[in-house]
């Protein structure tokens, strides 16, 4: 870790970006932290490195996407034991819940509210609330044998679609999803899915879908209460113990 300074390039409202600045942070590692959204230049940093999604830990002109933490700790040669996951099983349950609770707030935003942006992110409320629920539909698709391309995380809902289009389709994931697991005879997802950050155990997919999910839960939480509405069954500690979302619901 001598010589080239540690960067991180993120942009606002992404779980694993705020997850990564989080964990360097608490473990007293110093890193230039430069949102690709505000900084001149850092869109064609990215290109020149090669790297094709966010986030991205770099040192000189070697970098790793930041998508499994076992990538950073091997790229940054730290000592640091990570926290098991969840077991599958306990995972799907976390997930359901996290759609569930997803599909309320996505009905509790008026129209108007859900074409807004929120804060400093270029993504609607709508494309959040879509953008949780297609997180899901791609390990799904992974999980059957499809590879989990990070093009995927950048799509948007229909131009057309109103909230409760939205929350078709999300139901309609959640059920696909119960109807895989129950159909699963490999209960410990110990196989390996293509992903665009290499292939992985459909267990440490699974654990990282749960977190993601549940972090833009959280936001859309959060984005509730910026316009005076109080959630309907807020997700609670207990929903989320165990599953490594960032301390923050956003940065």
């Amino acid at each position: 870790m001598q010589g080239d300074r540690i960067r991180v390039y993120w942009q606002p409202g992404c779980t694993s970006c705020l997850r990564t600045k989080e964990f360097l942070t608490r473990h007293e590692i110093a890193f230039e932290s430069i949102d690709v959204t505000t900084t001149p230049g850092a869109l064609d940093e990215l290109r020149a490195l090669g790297a094709r999604g966010l986030p991205v830990v770099a040192l000189g002109e070697r970098y790793t996407l930041c998508q499994s933490f076992g990538d950073v700790l091997k790229f940054l040669d730290l000592r640091i034991s990570l926290d098991k996951p969840l077991p599958p099983g306990e995972l799907i349950a976390r997930l359901d819940r996290v759609m569930s609770s997803a599909a309320r707030y996505t009905r509790q935003f008026s129209r108007e509210q859900l074409g807004q942006t929120f804060r400093n992110r270029n993504r609607t409320i709508a494309a959040t609330a879509f953008h949780l629920f297609r997180v899901a539909e791609m390990f799904i698709d992974a999980a059957q044998g499809n590879e989990l391309r990070v093009e995927g995380f950048r799509e948007q809902p229909p131009a057309a679609w109103t909230g409760e289009d939205i929350v078709g389709f999300g139901l309609s994931v959640r059920q696909r999803l119960l109807a895989w697991w129950a159909e699963q005879e490999d209960r410990g997802l110990q196989y390996t899915v293509s992903t665009y950050y290499g292939e992985r155990k459909c267990h440490d997919v699974l654990e990282r879908t749960a977190y993601h999910a549940a972090q833009h839960a959280r936001q859309l939480i959060l984005m509730l209460e910026s316009v005076g509405t109080l959630a309907d069954d807020p997700l609670t500690p207990a929903d989320l113990v165990g599953l490594p979302v960032p301390e923050n619901v956003w940065g």
